[in-house]
């Protein structure tokens, strides 16, 4: 029976309380959950194929259980995943966004981990791990993280004359005006909504999206400094003939890629395997490197974005879902997460594994000297909410407004969401 949207105020307490009760499911130890099956919902191009068959080969192993992947869509899923976690049956284990956990957190929707994040992952760097902590406590696991790197297209590249790969900000938008004049390919695909980017370009300016004020969390969307980043952005899309209302995820842009017809995406990591997916031949033409920032020295500001995994504070099975955690967080999983889909490298012990794949060492430099994140705060949950204000922000700028009249135009949207508790 579904009791529809989760409020921190009306069901924290109450859920707080099935999640302290319901965790023993009725079995003890590893071994005897045979014949169960698990439920775990994970995003879209989250879970890679051969991380997936190992994972689902060991815990099968392990306890006798099968594990269920469902695939979800981003879009909407905040709203959807509200509602699931709020009725008698929820999924077992869920894929949550960094920036989301605490939401569902303080909504008491979650199982407390502490335990388990001691158990099998002592070793995890800290900046991972941040995100799944509400008030000291642990709502969640680190699965994976990581940011945007420049995916190209070597072999348009080469048409148009270009060797090596730009360092600056000034060499990358002359690579893409080269690309422009000398071939029939588009320099960069970027659509006009990837606010991930944004928000990235927002770090690098020192200001961020949010402010706080009076005690409280409101917009920064009219700092100047927000601003700049919305310029850089502009000028950054001016390379592109993508739609100025639509995200990288519609369409897909690594489908898009992987007709071989673009010079260059901001993309992250994984998005290399889709456009293989889509176009198996185009293998051997994706390169990667750093995005550049002004000076050579420090990379453009990037968005450390990634997921987490979480227990149903409602689950009816949440020592199968622990054993599951056990299993997918292993450090041999996890090493081949990053191996699989680029994503950086939880602790340092599993440095090595990125080595094989280029597209984690084009993030380093980033994540490590201009990375960040949003507020790690409940209230940020609700201004990802469909439709966000940001993104209707980036197009109305696009499409002619000054970043002062857009921002003035959406900020009483963006604090009407931070102020609901």
């Amino acid at each position: 029976m579904k009791r529809g949207l989760i409020t921190a105020t009306a069901v924290a307490g109450m859920l707080v309380g099935v999640a302290a009760c319901g965790s023993g499911g009725g079995n003890a130890g590893a071994d005897g959950f045979k014949g169960q099956k698990l439920t775990v919902w994970v995003m879209s191009g989250s879970n890679p194929a051969q991380w997936t068959e190992q994972v689902s080969a060991q815990f099968r192993k392990k306890t006798g259980a099968t594990v269920e992947f469902k695939v979800q869509q981003w879009n909407g899923i905040q709203q959807k995943l509200s509602t699931a976690l709020s009725e008698d049956s929820p999924p077992d284990v869920v894929e949550i966004g960094n920036t989301q956990t605490a939401a569902y957190a303080e909504a008491g929707a979650l199982a407390e981990l502490g335990d388990l994040k001691k158990e099998i992952g002592a070793g995890w760097n800290d900046a991972f791990n941040k995100a799944s902590l509400v008030d000291g406590k642990q709502y969640a696991l680190p699965w994976f993280a990581g940011n945007r790197v420049v995916m190209y297209n070597k072999r348009i590249w080469a048409q148009a004359g270009l060797k090596g790969t730009p360092r600056t900000r000034g060499e990358l938008f002359k690579a893409f005006a080269a690309i422009k004049k000398k071939t029939d390919a588009e320099p960069l695909y970027l659509p006009g909504q990837n606010w991930y980017f944004l928000d990235g370009l927002t770090l690098g300016t020192g200001a961020d999206l949010v402010k706080r004020q009076g005690g409280k969390w409101v917009s920064n969307l009219g700092d100047p400094k927000v601003a700049k980043a919305m310029d850089l952005y502009k000028r950054y899309q001016s390379f592109s003939t993508a739609p100025k209302n639509k995200d990288e995820a519609t369409p897909q842009q690594a489908e898009i890629f992987a007709k071989g017809r673009t010079g260059a995406l901001i993309a992250m990591g994984y998005e290399a395997a889709t456009a293989v997916k889509a176009n198996p031949d185009i293998k051997e033409d994706i390169g990667f490197f750093t995005i550049p920032g002004e000076t050579a020295d420090k990379p453009e500001g990037v968005f450390l974005g990634g997921s987490n995994f979480a227990v149903a504070g409602m689950g009816k099975n949440q020592e199968l879902a622990r054993e599951f955690l056990k299993v997918a967080l292993s450090k041999q999983n996890d090493r081949q997460m990053v191996k699989e889909s680029g994503w950086t490298p939880k602790s340092a012990e599993m440095a090595g594994a990125g080595k094989e794949n280029p597209a984690v060492a084009a993030a380093a430099p980033a994540a490590e000297k201009s990375g960040g994140t949003t507020p790690l705060i409940p209230q940020w949950a609700a201004v990802e909410n469909v439709p966000n204000p940001i993104k209707s922000y980036m197009t109305a700028v696009l499409n002619g407004k000054s970043p002062a009249e857009a921002a003035k135009d959406i900020e009483p949207e963006i604090n009407a969401r931070l102020a609901k508790q």
